[in-house]
């Protein structure tokens, strides 16, 4: 097409392409005929709300200039903007471009020409590689009977007059063969990164959109199930105490409560108690008991809970006092970082009290008020472990012991780490090195502190909102951290403070620009406070500014994911695979060894294989699996296998025989990856791919 672009003296006359077709590599030209003064040309291509330069150029005589564009979108129009700049013209003439669907060529290739009654057809599937999508791509095949003058063996070709034509329609997983990685790496898989750059107007937002997806991570166990529980429960507190609770988030939220009672049950054992795994443990944990006994408290007012499972889990926790009035830890504490310098029994007791203090707040219970004198006897003595303090802080907050509470506070204060600043604000946290988690719950825990009872002086809201900013910059994109201990005990103290701070007054908008010419606003009102908001970022690399202008409170967040290959060293794990199996039969076997290394002790362990793309695991597998004395569970579902280990000991050397069974011939192959990692500390792990022994 021709775009005229006059200025009432001159004309110019550019020349650009009517369409585009999404996946291919295009080439847009311009024809600059007669100009009479030297000028820059720059032609733009604005598409999913983002604009992208395509080319710019100078010319002083006649050019004609091609362009190469790759529009990689499900965009159908979009728009070219050509601007003529000089000194006496400065042009602008915008045009809309078709966008096309990328041209599939899908071959299929049957092992046999004509089929007779009965048979089974095989075949295979070949695509081009012009543009290959990721996701759930629906594959439609159908066949049709002909008519036929040759004879199908001895018998008459006949078309049937019902089941003249057979189509099946199925979905298949497309996927990149790597390691998909949030931030932190640049060895990675060119063509894999994407960014985006979400906005929201409320400090629990990012959560309520995402909470079937608090973290990146499976749901194998009692514990991990919580996270799909206790969560809602905080939502739905500070959205009804606000005002701002909607029937369809109710719905949700409640679904979500409803379902994962009835699934925590599963992990109930006959005495009252929980554990990760249930009955498969060897005893019931004291830590998940609790946990338990307080969430399902919580949850009565929302969903129906039995009134018993609450009492028998406080009995059971009440059976595991000491003389001294500490509790016992019964069945393994996942999260080795919590052992600290100091007695188990110390954190453990200090998280029993305040539960059973979060239940009916009656300080004066026997149990209780023999946990707080083992609590005092610790303090009396030199506590160094910041986590312990953070810990009892909250404990005697909720006892109401304001001496104990003020003490420990400002001891937690003088030992803060003030990490950055923005114009008006200090950014508050306490550190406790190599444990990340434990940071953001130790953090956490002093919030709830602060929030959980009368105000502290010089320890009010501006001081929370320190401790509140340094919070936010570790959620992830979905809303929660790294493991389902810190994700829970910073959404409840969050929660509190988004309460105590909320107001409807105020709007404000968010402008992100970057270099390359993106220009994108986002409003926030309070009308729209808990919209997530997202734009794509096509720029990768790109140098981005976000500023904000108004009277309320704005959450931006941007976030690159993108997929790294399998790195080659590591000093927490050791991890091997190797291969083999008959390639005269659909059932190649690999065998993955998995070793411990750095650590004298890690806290559980997952094993997350991916499967080979047109592989599923044997049934006999996953028995055999089950059967292992480490194994305390394997999940197999959307096309991966995780398996949950205990822990590891430093040295201990551990052999898992998967055998992967061909369902479906997949061409060209591409490598799996298994993974290996510490669910507490997930930087602690190790990566390596395996592929089939028969993929030549």
């Amino acid at each position: 097409m021709f775009l005229i672009l006059s200025s009432g003296y001159r004309t110019y006359l550019v020349t650009v392409s009517s369409h585009l077709t999404a996946g291919n590599k295009e080439i847009l030209c311009a024809l600059i005929q007669t100009p009479t003064e030297p000028a820059s040309l720059t032609i733009t291509l604005d598409l999913d709300s983002s604009s992208t330069k395509i080319g710019q150029l100078s010319f002083r005589t006649e050019i004609y200039h091609c362009f190469p564009i790759l529009v990689l979108s499900s965009t159908t129009v979009a728009s070219i903007s050509v601007k003529i700049q000089g000194k006496m013209d400065s042009l602008i003439q915008e045009t809309k471009v078709l966008i096309e669907p990328p041209a599939f060529v899908h071959i299929v290739q049957t092992d046999k020409p004509i089929y007779k009654p009965g048979q089974t057809e095989k075949g295979l599937s070949l695509a081009n590689n012009a543009f290959v999508p990721t996701g759930n791509v629906t594959l439609k095949v159908s066949a049709e009977a002909e008519k036929s003058n040759k004879k199908c063996g001895t018998e008459v070709v006949t078309v049937p007059t019902v089941g003249q034509v057979d189509t099946v329609i199925t979905t298949l997983l497309v996927e990149v063969s790597t390691l998909p990685k949030k931030s932190g790496s640049y060895n990675f898989v060119n063509g894999s990164e994407r960014a985006s750059v979400s906005v929201v107007g409320d400090l629990m937002g990012r959560a309520m959109k995402n909470l079937d997806k608090l973290l990146a991570m499976p749901y194998g166990c009692g514990e991990q199930n919580m996270l799909l529980f206790a969560p809602n429960i905080f939502i739905l507190d500070y959205l009804k105490s606000t005002g701002q609770l909607k029937e369809s988030t109710w719905k949700m939220a409640v679904g979500y409560l409803e379902s994962g009672y009835q699934r925590e049950l599963s992990y109930k054992r006959y005495d009252g108690s929980y554990s990760p795994f249930g009955m498969s443990d060897r005893s019931g944990n004291t830590w998940l008991t609790t946990f338990v006994m307080k969430s399902f408290n919580a949850a009565k007012q929302y969903i129906f809970v039995d009134q018993t499972y609450i009492q028998d889990a406080r009995t059971w926790l009440s059976g595991l006092q000491k003389l001294d009035g500490c509790i016992q830890s019964v069945g393994r504490l996942f999260q080795n970082g919590m052992k600290g310098g100091v007695s188990n029994d110390v954190s453990l007791t200090a998280y029993v009290a305040a539960a059973m203090l979060e239940l009916d707040r009656n300080a004066t219970n026997p149990v209780v008020q023999n946990c707080l004198k083992c609590l005092r006897t610790a303090v009396s003595g030199k506590i160094t472990n910041l986590y312990t303090v953070a810990l009892l802080s909250y404990t005697f907050t909720l006892a109401g012991d304001q001496d104990m509470r003020s003490k420990l506070v400002t001891l937690l204060d003088q030992k803060s780490i003030n990490e950055g600043k923005t114009e008006d604000q200090d950014f508050q946290q306490w550190q406790k090195a190599a444990y990340k988690t434990l940071e953001v719950e130790m953090t956490s825990y002093v919030l709830l502190a602060l929030l959980s009872g009368p105000s502290l002086p010089g320890f009010g809201l501006d001081y929370a909102a320190g401790i509140v900013y340094w919070l936010a910059q570790q959620q992830n994109p979905f809303g929660g951290f790294s493991s389902t201990q810190d994700t829970v005990v910073a959404l409840q103290a969050l929660a509190k403070y988004a309460t105590a701070t909320f107001s409807l007054e105020g709007s404000t908008t968010v402008t992100v620009t970057s270099v390359g010419g993106l220009n994108k606003y986002f409003t926030v009102n309070k009308d729209n406070r808990l919209l997530y908001q997202e734009e794509k970022l096509t720029e990768i690399p790109g140098e981005y500014t976000i500023k904000a202008e108004g009277q309320s409170c704005v959450l931006p967040q941007i976030s690159l994911f993108y997929n790294i290959p399998p790195p080659s060293d590591f000093s927490a794990f050791q991890i091997s695979t190797n291969t083999s199996g008959r390639c005269d039969i659909p059932r190649p076997e690999f065998m993955l060894f998995v070793f411990q290394g750095r650590r004298e002790e890690t806290n559980m362990v997952v094993i997350n294989i991916k499967l080979l793309s047109g592989y599923i695991l044997q049934d006999n597998s996953l028995t055999m699996l089950k059967e292992s004395r480490l194994v305390k569970r394997v999940d197999v579902e959307e096309g991966y296998i995780n398996i949950y280990l205990d822990g590891l000991k430093k040295g201990q050397k551990e052999t898992f025989n998967v055998i992967l069974e061909e369902y479906q011939q997949v061409g060209n192959l591409k490598p799996a990856v298994v993974k290996v990692y510490d669910y507490y500390q997930t930087s602690d792990e190790a990566v390596t791919d395996y592929t089939s022994p028969c993929n030549k």
